[in-house]
């Protein structure tokens, strides 16, 4: 069945209930300013109202406000009557969303001059603040057209509005998606609907299933960005990597600007053999926000695959390059974070198979650390396929078949996707071909690869 997503949301801040008036006029019934002017100026520019007062879960600033004042599309912030609750709700939206949100007040009631210079909308608010629906029309409209406009400019490059980011020229937003590839899908609150459709889609492997919700969606500005980004981790668990490039073109720049969505781009150009293209965008990452496990672990991927690339080639130098240039972006990674032992244990098997005294001094050094991280995590109960794959393939390096059969069952076990008993078969691979060329030969590894992936010809 086809669905549809909501509107954009958008959150309104401001007093509720009748509140008196600083100027020394009858008090102002901000429920009848909502009810008949804010609100439906924001369903007239196709947007979907959510006000600061209508989250019934007890106090003014709380876990829900904070998630909307961050994560809803767009902003209405009345700055009438300079109420504190207001202004801290605005100060929390400005430093962390440069654009969407609108500004207005009641005329008369200017902004402290610490605020003055945002451009605002000054709207009317009738004889004796009565709000009239002549008056309420008048803000209806007004409204509308300063929402519509920013609704169209945001699916291009949106107008900064927050005056943090207009005078702070180096101060960049936080990346408040910024969680593990991995569980961000289960942590984002969406649709029921949409939940319910991509995970059947994702559980039969079907790309066309998949390709039909994208579809359903129609213009993804109006999408929820938790959405998106499950179709695009769907189009990956199911291997479909044009389908992510092709989906990352279409979204919004807002959403297209988070190192996540950002990162796993990377991710499908490399698995599309796009390797420039790969390193440009991974590349970019990392000199705008900094060395992190998940970055500089993609970007050593890349440069694995261009090794293999290389080495099939009959290009011995180029090879050997990029083994030298995975391992130091392996290394770089699981140096910004030694608690993610997925760079580490890239690092220590590439290591292992770069064979050199200086490589395996190296090795020696990092193998009992990321063994440290990767135990941890088992140890706390929050472990994954990944951690039990590392195992695995530790065990595999240090020769422990009898280990090494033991944790095959256990990253058997946690095995979500394909591709990643996929991937780590094609690591012990290497592994298995590095040491035959030693002249050492391990039947039992043979065993273990075919495990992981029964299509691979040993």
């Amino acid at each position: 069945m086809l669905w549809r997503m909501a509107s954009p949301l958008c959150f309104v801040l401001m007093p509720f209930g009748d509140k008196p008036d600083p100027l020394g006029g009858p008090p102002i019934n901000f429920d009848r300013v909502y009810e008949t002017g804010i609100r439906p100026a924001i369903e007239q520019a196709g947007l979907d109202p959510i006000r600061a007062d209508e989250e019934r879960t007890g106090g003014i600033i709380h876990k829900a406000m904070f998630e909307r004042l961050l994560l809803c599309e767009f902003a209405v912030a009345d700055l009438t009557c300079a109420n504190a609750n207001v202004f801290y709700e605005l100060g929390v939206r400005h430093a962390v969303r440069p654009s969407t949100t609108v500004v207005i007040f009641g005329k008369g009631h200017m902004p402290p001059f610490d605020v003055n210079y945002v451009r605002g909308m000054p709207y009317d608010l009738g004889a004796g603040n009565a709000f009239t629906n002549a008056v309420a029309q008048g803000v209806r409209d007004a409204l509308a057209q300063r929402l519509t406009e920013m609704r169209e400019l945001a699916v291009g490059t949106a107008v900064t509005d927050s005056p943090l980011f207009q005078l702070l020229s180096d101060y960049a937003p936080p990346d408040i998606a910024r969680l593990k590839t991995d569980t961000f899908r289960d942590r984002i609150q969406y649709a029921a609907s949409a939940k319910v459709a991509l995970a059947a889609a994702r559980e039969k492997r079907d790309t066309d299933e998949l390709a039909r919700v994208e579809r359903s969606l129609g213009a993804l500005d109006g999408v929820e960005a938790g959405v998106l980004v499950d179709l695009y981790l769907s189009y990956r668990a199911v291997s479909a990597w044009q389908r992510m490039v092709d989906l990352y073109a279409r979204m919004p720049k807002s959403l297209q600007s988070v190192v996540l969505v950002r990162e796993q781009l990377g991710f499908a150009l490399n698995r599309l053999a796009h390797r420039p293209d790969a390193l440009r965008v991974l590349g970019e990452v990392e000199a705008q926000h900094g060395a992190s496990s998940e970055t500089c672990g993609l970007i050593g991927r890349v440069y694995k695959d261009l090794w293999g690339d290389a080495k099939n080639a009959g290009d011995e130098a180029l090879a050997l390059d990029n083994l030298s240039k995975a391992i130091e972006a392996y290394s770089r990674g699981f140096e910004a974070d030694s608690r993610d032992a997925f760079p580490g244990i890239n690092a220590v098997t590439l290591l292992d198979i770069r064979g050199t005294s200086a490589a395996q001094e190296k090795k020696a050094e990092l193998l009992p650390v990321v063994r440290f991280a990767v135990l941890k995590r088992v140890r706390s109960g929050k472990s994954d396929y990944w951690d039990r794959a590392t195992l695995l393939e530790l065990a595999v390096l240090e020769r422990d078949a009898d280990a090494a059969c033991e944790h095959l069952a256990d990253a058997r076990a946690n095995m979500r996707e394909a591709w990643e008993g996929e991937t780590t078969a094609n690591n012990l691979m290497l592994i298995r071909e590095a040491r035959q060329t030693r002249g050492e030969h391990e039947p039992w590894l043979d065993d273990i690869i075919r495990a992981l992936d029964p299509k691979r010809l040993i």
